[in-house]
């Protein structure tokens, strides 16, 4: 196993010709596929992976100015297909990792067949003509409950974003891969992802994006999915499920692991 296969806990199972790379978002790792993997072992290869910074990583791999933006886990995407020898694969992004897989595609456009996006969003701040979700004063208080007692946010946190019942499994799960990040790594990440601003690359994407959505999401709104479909502008397609937060592919398997593998599995209709 090489340097960068190690340091970000990658694991390839099943057979078959065509790659799938899944890629998880904030305070997770890839134990949040766990429903999603057994339904595609049979028929792809698919290589699993930590986002830097993940509870499941070496704290001292994380370099802080490597990751102050999100080009830092783009490259890492990147050097991660380059170790394993992929050369062609489809990207199922969940929520952050959907704007890596962007960035990474812009980059390489010849190694991606094409984004499958859950959760995804540009921006997270609202702005002129553009709603997001949240006011600064909002991620400022957001980042001081972080700072001031990291477990105590991360209690409070965790049934929010996952929605539906406090004492679900999927809330007891999102809470312990949160509060498995080292304090100060998350705090780090949460100001990275929430103060990007990735509408301006939108428009270089060149692979087809499908833009799958919880109808209910605290960190992004309904509203995301069409403006990422407005502003790709390659074939892109949306599809709302009706579930409920941020990690659905987690809190409501049942729903999105039909509308996954069908993206995963059917191009857009040129």
């Amino acid at each position: 196993m090489g340097i960068v296969e190690e340091a970000h806990n990658v694991k390839v199972t099943g057979s078959g010709e065509q790659v799938i790379v899944l890629a998880h978002g904030f305070g997770t790792d890839q134990s949040v596929w766990k429903h999603l993997v057994p339904h595609l072992v049979d028929d792809y290869r698919v290589v699993l992976y930590d986002n830097m910074g993940a509870g499941t990583t070496n704290p001292d791999y994380f370099d802080f100015n490597r990751y102050s933006t999100l080009e830092g886990y783009a490259l890492d995407l990147l050097a991660i297909l380059e170790e394993l020898q992929i050369d062609s694969c489809i990207l199922v992004g969940h929520s952050v990792s959907a704007m890596i897989g962007a960035i990474a595609s812009i980059s390489r456009p010849d190694l991606f067949t094409k984004l499958v996006m859950i959760s995804g969003s540009p921006r997270y701040l609202n702005d002129v003509d553009y709603y997001g979700g949240f006011e600064q004063e909002e991620l400022d208080q957001l980042f001081e409950a972080m700072r001031s007692n990291y477990k105590a946010w991360c209690s409070g946190f965790a049934p929010l974003a996952v929605g539906g019942d406090m004492d679900s499994v999927a809330v007891q799960e999102f809470s312990r891969t949160l509060f498995n990040m080292r304090p100060d790594i998350a705090l780090s990440v949460a100001q990275t992802i929430f103060q990007s601003d990735m509408r301006q690359i939108l428009g270089l994407v060149s692979v087809p994006c499908h833009i799958i959505q919880s109808v209910k999401d605290l960190a992004v709104p309904v509203v995301i999915s069409e403006y990422l479909h407005q502003n790709l502008l390659v074939d892109s397609v949306v599809e709302v499920m009706s579930s409920d937060g941020h990690l659905p592919q987690l809190s409501s398997p049942d729903i999105v692991i039909p509308v996954l593998l069908r993206h995963i599995r059917y191009n857009i209709a040129s």
